[in-house]
């Protein structure tokens, strides 16, 4: 039987060379094992700006009806020109992003170059797709990803679904609980490809937004001075928000959005 496709330029990617050793994180549960419960995270969202991209999360973390984590991180850059972030279960999420960035730095040390963008979204698609047992069993990870693509000099995003379906958002992507809450607002606001201000303001607003009506949602916390990660994606590289930034969209947001 054949092994899994090769990454591009016919080199094992780092997954791979895990699973052959048999070291490769578990994603099958035994046969009518109780899942348990488990912090999960939500919401995130990645919309195009004029001159590249910006990703952004919010921090809230549930297990079941409790409030498990105020401040997790579910936006990460994976290299200098891409990010993701991740909604669902978070110890398998925060895996999932840790294999991915290895897998895009074994890759470039290998073959003396980076993955293209279409490439390093590909697989990701795949990682998405061999959790497809834990998702069976409720354990769910869904990432966003987004990136700057020199080919064409814009930035690009990408939606998945839970059996590792790819999909290019030519405007906006959400994911987690609250991303029907988060594109509605969107889909109200978003009328034209932003500049990067506007786009950091949406996205946090869509965040605020969301958090009204999602409970899984944490909105800013502005007395614990916990924002939303915002990335920006661009030319230069990934480049994070700093919270000197948010905290004034954050604020204003929160006391005007009912």
């Amino acid at each position: 039987m054949r092994g899994p496709l090769p990454m591009e330029g016919g080199t094992r990617g780092f997954t791979e060379l895990l699973h052959e050793m048999g070291i490769t994180p578990g994603t099958e549960l035994v046969p009518g094992e109780k899942v348990p419960t488990v912090p999960e995270g939500t919401t995130v969202l990645a919309m195009r700006f004029d001159s590249g991209v910006v990703i952004a999360g919010d921090r809230r973390a549930t297990a079941g009806s409790l409030v498990a984590h105020r401040n997790i991180r579910k936006v990460f850059a994976t290299d200098e020109w891409s990010a993701m972030a991740v909604a669902g279960t978070a110890g398998l999420a925060l895996e999932m992003v840790r294999l991915f960035q290895t897998e895009l730095e074994h890759f470039e040390k290998i073959e003396g170059r980076a993955l293209t963008l279409d490439g390093k979204a590909n697989y990701l698609s795949r990682m998405v797709r061999n959790q497809l047992p834990m998702a069976m069993q409720g354990l769910v990870v869904v990432p966003l990803f987004a990136g700057y693509d020199h080919l064409d000099d814009i930035g690009r995003l990408y939606t998945f679904d839970v059996v590792g379906g790819r999909y290019e958002e030519q405007e906006y992507g959400t994911t987690g609980s609250g991303a029907s809450l988060a594109k509605a607002y969107l889909r109200a606001s978003y009328t034209a490809i932003p500049p990067e201000n506007e786009a950091v303001s949406l996205a946090v607003r869509a965040l605020v937004s969301a958090a009204q009506e999602d409970t899984a949602t944490g909105g800013p916390d502005l007395r614990r001075e916990i924002f939303p990660n915002v990335l920006k994606i661009d030319a230069d590289g990934t480049t994070e928000i700093e919270d000197t930034v948010l905290q004034p969209i954050a604020s204003e947001a929160l006391e005007t959005i009912r």
